[in-house]
Protein backbone atom coordinates (compact mmCIF):
# COMPACT_ATOMS: atom_id res chain seq x y z
CA UNK A 1 0.00 0.00 0.00
CA UNK A 2 2.78 2.35 0.81
CA UNK A 3 4.48 1.55 -2.25
CA UNK A 4 1.54 1.97 -4.22
CA UNK A 5 1.16 5.68 -2.52
CA UNK A 6 4.13 6.58 -3.48
CA UNK A 7 3.91 6.03 -7.48
CA UNK A 8 0.75 8.21 -7.22
CA UNK A 9 2.99 10.87 -5.57
CA UNK A 10 5.68 10.79 -8.61
CA UNK A 11 3.03 10.69 -11.11
CA UNK A 12 3.08 14.18 -13.65
CA UNK A 13 -0.94 14.32 -14.18
CA UNK A 14 -3.44 12.77 -11.62
CA UNK A 15 -4.60 9.74 -12.62
CA UNK A 16 -8.24 9.94 -13.83
CA UNK A 17 -10.85 8.75 -11.19
CA UNK A 18 -14.28 7.16 -11.80
CA UNK A 19 -16.95 8.47 -9.85
CA UNK A 20 -20.82 7.30 -9.94
CA UNK A 21 -24.11 9.46 -10.71
CA UNK A 22 -27.05 9.31 -9.76
CA UNK A 23 -28.10 7.51 -12.40
CA UNK A 24 -25.60 4.62 -11.88
CA UNK A 25 -23.16 5.20 -14.84
CA UNK A 26 -19.48 6.14 -14.64
CA UNK A 27 -18.39 9.41 -15.36
CA UNK A 28 -14.91 10.10 -16.72
CA UNK A 29 -13.27 13.70 -14.70
CA UNK A 30 -11.50 16.22 -16.69
CA UNK A 31 -7.84 16.37 -16.51
CA UNK A 32 -6.52 19.65 -15.47
CA UNK A 33 -3.08 20.49 -16.71
CA UNK A 34 0.02 20.01 -14.65
CA UNK A 35 1.92 23.03 -12.76
CA UNK A 36 5.08 23.97 -13.24
CA UNK A 37 7.00 25.05 -10.23
CA UNK A 38 9.81 26.46 -9.84
CA UNK A 39 12.48 25.49 -7.25
CA UNK A 40 11.97 27.50 -3.74
CA UNK A 41 15.23 29.25 -4.44
CA UNK A 42 13.99 30.46 -7.86
CA UNK A 43 10.56 31.81 -6.69
CA UNK A 44 10.69 35.97 -7.02
CA UNK A 45 7.98 38.38 -7.17
CA UNK A 46 7.17 40.64 -10.04
CA UNK A 47 7.90 44.07 -9.32
CA UNK A 48 6.62 47.20 -11.16
CA UNK A 49 9.53 47.39 -13.13
CA UNK A 50 9.30 43.75 -14.76
CA UNK A 51 12.58 42.44 -12.65
CA UNK A 52 11.60 39.28 -10.44
CA UNK A 53 12.73 39.88 -6.66
CA UNK A 54 12.30 36.81 -4.00
CA UNK A 55 9.20 36.87 -2.30
CA UNK A 56 9.48 37.68 1.34
CA UNK A 57 6.41 36.53 2.71
CA UNK A 58 6.55 32.85 3.27
CA UNK A 59 3.93 30.47 1.30
CA UNK A 60 2.53 27.54 2.97
CA UNK A 61 4.26 23.73 1.84
CA UNK A 62 1.90 22.54 -1.24
CA UNK A 63 0.16 19.53 0.10
CA UNK A 64 1.06 16.10 -1.22
CA UNK A 65 -2.04 16.25 -4.43
CA UNK A 66 0.22 19.60 -5.14
CA UNK A 67 3.17 18.21 -5.33
CA UNK A 68 2.46 15.32 -7.61
CA UNK A 69 1.64 17.94 -10.14
CA UNK A 70 4.52 19.89 -9.81
CA UNK A 71 7.50 19.54 -12.53
CA UNK A 72 11.30 20.39 -11.20
CA UNK A 73 12.75 22.51 -13.43
CA UNK A 74 16.63 22.56 -12.16
CA UNK A 75 17.92 20.30 -14.83
CA UNK A 76 17.00 22.81 -17.25
CA UNK A 77 20.26 24.75 -18.54
CA UNK A 78 19.65 28.08 -19.47
CA UNK A 79 20.70 28.59 -23.12
CA UNK A 80 23.28 31.22 -24.12
CA UNK A 81 22.00 33.75 -26.78
CA UNK A 82 24.32 34.24 -29.80
CA UNK A 83 26.71 37.75 -29.59
CA UNK A 84 25.30 40.47 -31.32
CA UNK A 85 28.37 42.10 -33.71
CA UNK A 86 30.18 44.80 -31.73
CA UNK A 87 29.08 48.27 -32.55
CA UNK A 88 33.34 49.05 -32.23
CA UNK A 89 33.83 46.49 -34.83
CA UNK A 90 30.91 48.09 -37.37
CA UNK A 91 31.85 51.40 -36.83
CA UNK A 92 35.83 50.91 -37.93
CA UNK A 93 34.41 48.71 -40.86
CA UNK A 94 32.36 51.67 -42.36
CA UNK A 95 35.16 53.95 -41.70
CA UNK A 96 37.65 51.12 -43.67
CA UNK A 97 34.64 51.64 -46.39
CA UNK A 98 34.39 55.14 -46.46
CA UNK A 99 38.84 55.15 -46.92
CA UNK A 100 38.37 53.01 -49.82
CA UNK A 101 35.65 55.31 -51.76
CA UNK A 102 37.82 57.94 -50.68
CA UNK A 103 40.65 56.81 -52.50
CA UNK A 104 39.16 55.76 -55.45
CA UNK A 105 37.44 59.47 -55.36
CA UNK A 106 41.24 61.73 -55.55
CA UNK A 107 42.36 58.82 -57.91
CA UNK A 108 39.42 60.17 -60.61
CA UNK A 109 40.40 63.63 -59.29
CA UNK A 110 43.93 63.39 -60.25
CA UNK A 111 44.11 62.16 -63.44
CA UNK A 112 41.09 64.73 -64.45
CA UNK A 113 43.67 67.58 -62.88
CA UNK A 114 46.64 66.19 -64.75
CA UNK A 115 44.64 65.70 -68.03
CA UNK A 116 44.32 69.78 -66.93
CA UNK A 117 47.88 70.63 -66.93
CA UNK A 118 48.19 69.05 -70.41
CA UNK A 119 45.84 70.50 -72.28
CA UNK A 120 46.18 73.94 -70.47
CA UNK A 121 49.81 73.81 -71.44
CA UNK A 122 49.30 73.41 -75.34
CA UNK A 123 46.35 75.25 -75.70
CA UNK A 124 47.78 78.41 -74.41
CA UNK A 125 50.97 78.04 -75.82
CA UNK A 126 49.16 77.49 -79.30
CA UNK A 127 47.06 80.71 -78.59
CA UNK A 128 50.32 82.94 -77.71
CA UNK A 129 52.46 81.57 -80.87
CA UNK A 130 49.82 81.42 -83.33
CA UNK A 131 48.58 85.51 -82.08
CA UNK A 132 52.38 85.93 -82.65
CA UNK A 133 52.58 84.64 -85.78
CA UNK A 134 49.69 86.62 -86.56
CA UNK A 135 51.24 89.84 -85.75
CA UNK A 136 54.20 89.53 -87.71
CA UNK A 137 52.55 89.23 -90.70
CA UNK A 138 49.58 91.84 -89.70
CA UNK A 139 51.75 94.90 -90.98
CA UNK A 140 52.19 93.84 -94.73
CA UNK A 141 49.33 92.07 -95.15
CA UNK A 142 46.42 93.43 -97.30
CA UNK A 143 44.33 92.61 -94.00
CA UNK A 144 45.93 94.13 -91.51
CA UNK A 145 42.90 95.26 -89.43
CA UNK A 146 41.86 91.51 -89.55
CA UNK A 147 44.61 90.05 -88.63
CA UNK A 148 45.65 92.79 -85.84
CA UNK A 149 42.24 92.26 -84.12
CA UNK A 150 42.58 88.51 -84.35
CA UNK A 151 46.09 88.97 -82.68
CA UNK A 152 44.97 91.02 -80.12
CA UNK A 153 42.30 88.70 -79.05
CA UNK A 154 44.66 86.01 -78.97
CA UNK A 155 46.98 87.09 -76.93
CA UNK A 156 43.78 88.49 -74.56
CA UNK A 157 42.18 85.04 -74.32
CA UNK A 158 45.73 83.23 -73.76
CA UNK A 159 46.62 86.12 -70.58
CA UNK A 160 43.34 85.54 -68.78
CA UNK A 161 43.76 81.58 -69.48
CA UNK A 162 47.38 81.78 -67.92
CA UNK A 163 46.14 83.93 -64.82
CA UNK A 164 43.42 81.30 -63.97
CA UNK A 165 45.59 78.52 -64.65
CA UNK A 166 48.85 79.88 -62.54
CA UNK A 167 45.91 80.55 -59.92
CA UNK A 168 45.48 76.96 -59.19
CA UNK A 169 48.24 74.85 -60.57
CA UNK A 170 47.18 72.36 -62.37
CA UNK A 171 50.34 69.68 -61.58
CA UNK A 172 50.56 70.51 -58.14
CA UNK A 173 46.76 69.55 -57.83
CA UNK A 174 47.07 66.32 -59.43
CA UNK A 175 50.52 65.69 -56.94
CA UNK A 176 47.90 66.55 -54.01
CA UNK A 177 45.45 63.63 -55.24
CA UNK A 178 48.30 61.35 -55.92
CA UNK A 179 49.29 61.40 -52.49
CA UNK A 180 45.92 61.68 -51.16
CA UNK A 181 45.35 58.29 -52.94
CA UNK A 182 48.25 56.55 -51.34
CA UNK A 183 47.40 57.75 -47.86
CA UNK A 184 43.63 56.75 -47.75
CA UNK A 185 44.94 53.43 -49.37
CA UNK A 186 47.06 53.26 -46.23
CA UNK A 187 44.33 53.74 -44.11
CA UNK A 188 42.14 51.33 -45.45
CA UNK A 189 44.78 48.66 -44.94
CA UNK A 190 45.58 49.67 -41.50
CA UNK A 191 41.86 49.25 -40.54
CA UNK A 192 41.14 45.75 -42.53
CA UNK A 193 44.45 44.73 -40.95
CA UNK A 194 42.96 45.91 -37.48
CA UNK A 195 39.46 44.26 -38.12
CA UNK A 196 40.81 40.92 -38.97
CA UNK A 197 43.94 40.72 -36.38
CA UNK A 198 41.93 41.58 -32.85
CA UNK A 199 38.99 40.27 -31.56
CA UNK A 200 37.59 42.89 -30.32
CA UNK A 201 37.94 46.83 -31.11
CA UNK A 202 37.57 49.47 -28.68
CA UNK A 203 36.34 53.04 -28.64
CA UNK A 204 40.05 54.13 -28.96
CA UNK A 205 40.34 52.44 -31.90
CA UNK A 206 37.37 54.14 -33.58
CA UNK A 207 38.61 57.64 -32.31
CA UNK A 208 42.04 57.07 -33.76
CA UNK A 209 40.92 56.38 -37.40
CA UNK A 210 38.51 59.03 -36.87
CA UNK A 211 41.37 61.48 -36.04
CA UNK A 212 43.34 60.09 -39.09
CA UNK A 213 40.68 60.60 -41.50
CA UNK A 214 39.73 63.95 -40.60
CA UNK A 215 43.92 64.65 -40.48
CA UNK A 216 43.73 63.07 -44.23
CA UNK A 217 40.72 65.71 -45.28
CA UNK A 218 42.44 68.89 -43.85
CA UNK A 219 45.69 67.87 -45.63
CA UNK A 220 44.04 67.03 -49.31
CA UNK A 221 40.91 68.63 -50.00
CA UNK A 222 38.62 67.45 -52.68
CA UNK A 223 36.92 70.90 -53.42
CA UNK A 224 38.76 72.99 -56.08
CA UNK A 225 36.95 76.25 -54.90
CA UNK A 226 36.44 77.10 -51.89
CA UNK A 227 38.50 74.85 -49.87
CA UNK A 228 41.64 74.72 -52.11
CA UNK A 229 44.98 74.43 -50.94
CA UNK A 230 47.05 77.93 -50.81
CA UNK A 231 49.34 77.06 -53.97
CA UNK A 232 51.97 80.40 -53.29
CA UNK A 233 51.91 80.27 -48.97
CA UNK A 234 53.83 83.22 -47.09
CA UNK A 235 56.23 80.21 -45.82
CA UNK A 236 56.77 76.69 -46.70
CA UNK A 237 55.61 74.22 -43.61
CA UNK A 238 55.64 70.17 -44.64
CA UNK A 239 52.47 68.43 -45.28
CA UNK A 240 50.72 67.37 -42.21
CA UNK A 241 48.45 64.31 -42.96
CA UNK A 242 48.28 62.68 -39.40
CA UNK A 243 46.65 63.64 -35.88
CA UNK A 244 49.01 65.28 -33.22
CA UNK A 245 49.15 63.03 -30.83
CA UNK A 246 48.09 63.44 -27.16
CA UNK A 247 50.74 63.22 -24.29
CA UNK A 248 50.26 60.82 -22.06
CA UNK A 249 50.51 61.18 -18.41
CA UNK A 250 54.11 59.21 -17.89
CA UNK A 251 56.04 61.07 -21.55
CA UNK A 252 58.65 63.42 -20.76
CA UNK A 253 59.78 66.49 -22.97
CA UNK A 254 62.52 64.58 -25.90
CA UNK A 255 65.48 67.09 -26.32
CA UNK A 256 67.40 65.69 -29.36
CA UNK A 257 70.68 67.28 -28.69
CA UNK A 258 70.91 65.68 -25.26
CA UNK A 259 74.28 63.11 -24.67
CA UNK A 260 74.07 59.67 -23.86
CA UNK A 261 70.79 59.04 -22.17
CA UNK A 262 71.92 59.14 -18.00
CA UNK A 263 72.64 56.43 -15.61
CA UNK A 264 69.47 56.12 -13.94
CA UNK A 265 67.64 56.70 -17.86
CA UNK A 266 69.98 53.62 -18.44
CA UNK A 267 68.60 51.69 -16.07
CA UNK A 268 64.89 52.27 -16.98
CA UNK A 269 65.59 51.42 -20.21
CA UNK A 270 65.21 47.79 -20.50
CA UNK A 271 62.96 45.90 -21.90
CA UNK A 272 60.14 45.34 -25.33
CA UNK A 273 63.07 45.51 -27.57
CA UNK A 274 64.86 48.67 -26.43
CA UNK A 275 68.16 49.32 -24.86
CA UNK A 276 70.30 52.04 -23.73
CA UNK A 277 71.72 51.71 -27.31
CA UNK A 278 68.92 51.72 -29.67
CA UNK A 279 67.95 54.87 -27.78
CA UNK A 280 71.52 56.76 -28.06
CA UNK A 281 70.43 55.64 -31.97
CA UNK A 282 67.09 57.48 -32.22
CA UNK A 283 68.02 60.37 -30.41
CA UNK A 284 71.17 61.22 -32.84
CA UNK A 285 68.63 59.89 -35.99
CA UNK A 286 66.23 62.77 -34.58
CA UNK A 287 69.14 65.33 -34.51
CA UNK A 288 70.04 64.89 -37.78
CA UNK A 289 66.55 64.36 -39.58
CA UNK A 290 66.07 67.94 -38.24
CA UNK A 291 69.06 69.83 -38.77
CA UNK A 292 69.54 68.33 -42.56
CA UNK A 293 66.79 65.78 -44.52
CA UNK A 294 64.20 68.29 -43.44
CA UNK A 295 65.96 71.72 -43.81
CA UNK A 296 66.55 70.52 -46.88
CA UNK A 297 63.62 70.06 -48.42
CA UNK A 298 62.03 73.48 -46.82
CA UNK A 299 64.90 75.19 -48.15
CA UNK A 300 64.37 73.54 -51.46
CA UNK A 301 60.55 74.46 -51.62
CA UNK A 302 61.24 78.34 -50.81
CA UNK A 303 63.69 78.69 -54.03
CA UNK A 304 61.08 76.66 -55.79
CA UNK A 305 58.42 78.73 -54.41
CA UNK A 306 60.03 81.69 -55.39
CA UNK A 307 60.26 80.87 -59.26
CA UNK A 308 56.84 79.75 -59.71
CA UNK A 309 55.93 83.09 -58.64
CA UNK A 310 57.62 84.86 -61.07
CA UNK A 311 56.55 82.83 -63.42
CA UNK A 312 53.12 83.15 -62.74
CA UNK A 313 53.47 87.20 -62.92
CA UNK A 314 55.30 86.85 -66.10
CA UNK A 315 53.11 84.91 -68.33
CA UNK A 316 50.00 86.83 -68.02
CA UNK A 317 51.99 89.72 -67.99
CA UNK A 318 53.70 89.50 -71.19
CA UNK A 319 50.91 88.44 -73.24
CA UNK A 320 48.67 90.67 -71.83
CA UNK A 321 51.47 93.79 -73.03
CA UNK A 322 51.45 91.64 -76.39
CA UNK A 323 47.80 92.14 -76.77
CA UNK A 324 47.82 96.01 -76.21
CA UNK A 325 50.95 95.82 -78.48
CA UNK A 326 48.63 94.35 -81.31
CA UNK A 327 46.03 97.17 -81.01
CA UNK A 328 48.70 99.71 -82.11
CA UNK A 329 49.77 97.67 -85.16
CA UNK A 330 50.36 99.51 -88.01
CA UNK A 331 49.92 102.92 -86.50
CA UNK A 332 52.49 104.88 -88.24
CA UNK A 333 55.94 104.74 -86.91
CA UNK A 334 54.90 103.20 -83.88
CA UNK A 335 52.78 100.67 -85.60
CA UNK A 336 56.24 98.83 -86.48
CA UNK A 337 57.27 98.58 -82.83
CA UNK A 338 54.24 97.54 -81.93
CA UNK A 339 54.00 94.55 -84.35
CA UNK A 340 57.64 93.46 -82.95
CA UNK A 341 56.11 93.86 -79.12
CA UNK A 342 53.47 91.50 -79.74
CA UNK A 343 55.78 88.81 -81.63
CA UNK A 344 58.32 89.10 -78.59
CA UNK A 345 55.35 89.43 -75.91
CA UNK A 346 53.53 86.20 -77.20
CA UNK A 347 57.09 84.12 -77.65
CA UNK A 348 57.97 85.01 -74.16
CA UNK A 349 54.68 84.21 -72.88
CA UNK A 350 54.84 81.03 -74.20
CA UNK A 351 58.31 80.14 -73.31
CA UNK A 352 57.31 81.40 -69.55
CA UNK A 353 54.39 78.96 -69.68
CA UNK A 354 56.41 76.41 -70.89
CA UNK A 355 59.08 76.34 -68.20
CA UNK A 356 55.99 76.86 -65.46
CA UNK A 357 53.52 74.18 -66.63
CA UNK A 358 55.85 72.21 -68.92
CA UNK A 359 58.37 72.05 -65.89
CA UNK A 360 55.42 71.65 -62.88
CA UNK A 361 56.98 73.63 -60.84
CA UNK A 362 53.93 73.12 -58.67
CA UNK A 363 53.67 69.50 -58.69
CA UNK A 364 57.69 70.13 -57.77
CA UNK A 365 56.99 72.56 -55.13
CA UNK A 366 54.38 69.77 -53.09
CA UNK A 367 56.83 67.15 -53.67
CA UNK A 368 58.93 68.62 -51.54
CA UNK A 369 56.70 69.45 -48.74
CA UNK A 370 55.54 66.07 -48.80
CA UNK A 371 59.09 64.99 -48.55
CA UNK A 372 59.49 67.14 -45.60
CA UNK A 373 56.03 65.85 -44.44
CA UNK A 374 57.57 62.44 -44.57
CA UNK A 375 60.76 63.58 -42.19
CA UNK A 376 58.71 65.13 -39.48
CA UNK A 377 56.58 62.55 -39.00
CA UNK A 378 59.26 60.39 -38.12
CA UNK A 379 60.53 62.75 -35.68
CA UNK A 380 57.27 62.82 -34.09
CA UNK A 381 56.85 59.26 -34.05
CA UNK A 382 60.69 58.90 -32.38
CA UNK A 383 59.79 61.81 -29.77
CA UNK A 384 56.87 59.97 -28.81
CA UNK A 385 58.51 56.48 -28.05
CA UNK A 386 61.89 58.24 -26.10
CA UNK A 387 59.11 60.19 -24.63
CA UNK A 388 57.64 57.74 -22.89
CA UNK A 389 59.23 56.72 -19.68
CA UNK A 390 57.26 53.34 -19.28
CA UNK A 391 59.12 50.98 -22.19
CA UNK A 392 56.41 48.73 -22.22
CA UNK A 393 53.86 51.37 -23.55
CA UNK A 394 56.32 52.19 -26.25
CA UNK A 395 56.15 50.50 -29.65
CA UNK A 396 58.39 47.38 -29.58
CA UNK A 397 62.01 48.69 -30.45
CA UNK A 398 63.45 46.07 -32.80
CA UNK A 399 60.07 46.67 -34.94
CA UNK A 400 60.08 50.19 -34.80
CA UNK A 401 63.94 50.51 -35.82
CA UNK A 402 63.20 48.23 -38.56
CA UNK A 403 60.21 50.40 -39.50
CA UNK A 404 62.44 53.75 -39.21
CA UNK A 405 65.09 52.13 -41.47
CA UNK A 406 62.62 51.16 -44.12
CA UNK A 407 61.41 54.63 -44.45
CA UNK A 408 64.82 55.86 -44.97
CA UNK A 409 66.20 53.30 -47.19
CA UNK A 410 68.73 52.68 -44.79
CA UNK A 411 69.60 48.81 -43.30
CA UNK A 412 70.11 48.19 -39.53
CA UNK A 413 73.84 47.82 -40.20
CA UNK A 414 73.52 51.89 -41.19
CA UNK A 415 71.63 52.93 -38.66
CA UNK A 416 74.25 52.59 -36.03
CA UNK A 417 76.36 55.23 -37.39
CA UNK A 418 73.34 57.92 -36.01
CA UNK A 419 74.44 56.83 -32.17
CA UNK A 420 78.17 59.11 -32.13
CA UNK A 421 75.89 61.97 -33.21
CA UNK A 422 73.55 61.94 -30.70
CA UNK A 423 76.32 63.50 -27.95
CA UNK A 424 76.64 67.29 -27.99
CA UNK A 425 80.26 67.04 -28.61
CA UNK A 426 79.60 66.13 -31.89
CA UNK A 427 78.85 69.45 -33.44
CA UNK A 428 76.42 70.46 -36.02
CA UNK A 429 78.67 71.52 -38.77
CA UNK A 430 80.12 67.93 -38.76
CA UNK A 431 76.80 66.66 -39.95
CA UNK A 432 77.57 65.76 -43.31
CA UNK A 433 75.30 63.12 -44.00
CA UNK A 434 71.55 62.95 -44.86
CA UNK A 435 69.63 60.38 -42.26
CA UNK A 436 67.24 59.48 -45.82
CA UNK A 437 68.42 57.88 -48.49
CA UNK A 438 65.36 57.30 -50.37
CA UNK A 439 64.37 61.03 -51.28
Amino acid sequence: MAAFQVQQQQRLFLAPSTSTSSSGAPRRQRLRPSRIAAPPCCRAAVTGGGVRTASSTPKPSPSSSEKSMMLNLDWIAAVPSSPSPSTNTAKLRAIADAAADRAEMHDIIGRQRDNWNHLFLHSTNSLSLAASALAALAPAAPTMAALKLSAGALLATAAVTMAAVNKIQPSQLAEEQRNATRLWRQLERDLRDTLAAAAVTNASDVDDAMDRVLALDAAYPLPLLPGMLEKFPNSVEPTRWWPTKKQSSNSSPVNSSNTFVTRRRRAAVAGNGWTPELEEEMRGLLRVLKLKDEEQYVTFGEKVLKINKRLAVAGPALAGTAAIAAAFIGAGEAGTWAAGAAVIGGALAAAANTVEHGGQMGMVFELCRNVAGVYRKIQEEIEANLGEIDVERRENGEVFETKVALQLGRSLSEMKQFRRMASPSFKEEDIKDFAGKLF
